[in-house]
């Protein structure tokens, strides 16, 4: 469910601020902060992260996000909706806080990306410090063709 809002937060959340600063009488001057940052700010952010996220394998082969992206958007998306009441007691700490869980989203998404994009391979280290992949080991020896059973089948001619 979670997975089929992120494309569609890009657009109803930037939306949401336009539309709240209609219906609560916000001004002019949060009209020009609408309109100038928060609607192409909103906008870029969650089709970045969103990005971010379908950009993991397991997230695409599961078509669901982690619970980490569940907080992480939710919590943002809450703070985004809230800043679209634009009450004048809590905007301003509430806008600062929307910006930091943002910019926090944006490296939980790196660092959930990174995990699963780097190799599973484990880097081994020399006495110098040099490091490197140890060499698989390889397959058991398969028996000689003499060793192995061999089963001949021989075909009749149909009875006439």
């Amino acid at each position: 469910m979670f997975y089929g809002w992120m494309i569609p937060a890009a657009f109803v959340l930037p939306l949401w601020l336009l539309v709240g600063w209609g219906v609560f009488n916000a001004g002019g001057w949060a009209f020009l902060w609408v309109l100038f940052l928060a609607i192409p700010s909103v906008f870029i952010g969650q089709l970045l992260l969103t990005l971010l996220v379908r950009a993991r394998g397991t997230v695409r082969a599961e078509r669901a996000v982690s619970w980490w992206d569940v907080l992480g958007f939710g919590v943002w998306h809450a703070l985004t909706i809230a800043l679209g009441f634009f009450n004048q007691a809590w905007w301003a700490p509430v806008m600062v806080l929307t910006i930091i869980v943002g910019l926090a989203l944006f490296w939980l998404e790196l660092v959930q990306l990174w995990r699963e994009a780097k190799p599973s391979a484990v880097l081994m280290r020399t006495t110098e410090g040099i490091g490197y992949i140890p060499a698989q080991t390889p397959p058991p020896p398969r028996p000689a063709t003499s060793d192995r059973d061999v089963i001949v089948i021989t075909e009749r001619p149909p009875a006439v």
